[in-house]
């Protein structure tokens, strides 16, 4: 499957209220379109699914507004996972990686149902494959301090070279478009940030990225809102791709 690239005319067509009936075939990967920023009596009934652990995180936000979204996160991709699992999502059990990626727990892990979830400021991206790893990340284009600093040290020595060639204004956008590709790759295949600076990704203003450190995987870029960039990365290719509003 070709890396998918979107402009701003795009997104709100690609973006569909979910169907009733969730059908999850191989190649199918969901993306699923999460708003954080959720009314009081919302996060309340969200709050009720959550684990002990899970409000225990929540309750160290300093924040008020972080510690909402956290709920809002983890309450509604437990809706989500309990609808493919035909269970209530109070009943949706965690695993974790060794570098933290949550994985389906005892049981549930033999659906062959595969997560993963970002957010950035008041958006969350949940994607949902079977059988495939699959890892994505979002990100809030932003002005950025030291973004050419951070370029230099996380990117290739020809990625940073094309940050650092663009007018000032067009730089936040490249920037984060590489950030999610890489993410989204280190997400999927569990190996956390650490490696940021070794994965290799191809792109350029006006063409979609394309993931040079493996052929095993599909890159997938998308824009889920103005002023978002975000990243898909799936293992293997022949993928079908639906967007969904939660």
């Amino acid at each position: 499957m070709n890396p998918l690239g979107l402009n701003n005319a795009d997104f709100n067509s690609l973006w569909l209220p979910a169907p009733t009936d969730l059908t999850l075939l191989p190649d199918d990967v969901h993306i699923w379109q999460i708003d954080l920023e959720q009314p009081e009596i919302k996060l309340q009934s969200l709050a009720q699914t959550l684990s002990s652990e899970e409000i225990a995180r929540a309750d160290r936000f300093y924040f008020p507004k972080h510690r909402q979204r956290f709920i809002a996160g983890r309450g509604i991709l437990r809706s989500i996972l309990g609808q493919y699992l035909d269970i209530e999502p109070a009943k949706v059990r965690f695993d974790y990686l060794p570098r933290g990626k949550p994985v389906l727990a005892d049981t549930l892990a033999d659906s062959g149902l595969s997560f993963n979830l970002s957010h950035s400021e008041g958006l969350g991206l949940c994607g949902v494959s079977y059988q495939r790893q699959i890892g994505v990340d979002i990100e809030h284009i932003r002005p950025v301090s030291d973004l050419e600093s951070l370029a230099k040290r996380f990117f290739l020595p020809r990625e940073y070279n094309l940050v650092r060639s663009l007018p000032v204004e067009q730089q936040p956008q490249i920037f984060f478009r590489y950030w999610t590709c890489k993410e989204a790759y280190l997400k999927a295949t569990g190996e956390g940030l650490a490696q940021l600076e070794q994965i290799e990704v191809s792109l350029t203003p006006t063409e979609p990225a394309k993931l040079l450190t493996s052929e095993n995987w599909s890159l997938l870029e998308l824009i889920p809102a103005d002023n978002y960039r975000s990243a898909v990365v799936v293992a293997g290719d022949s993928l079908h791709l639906q967007c969904w509003h939660y």
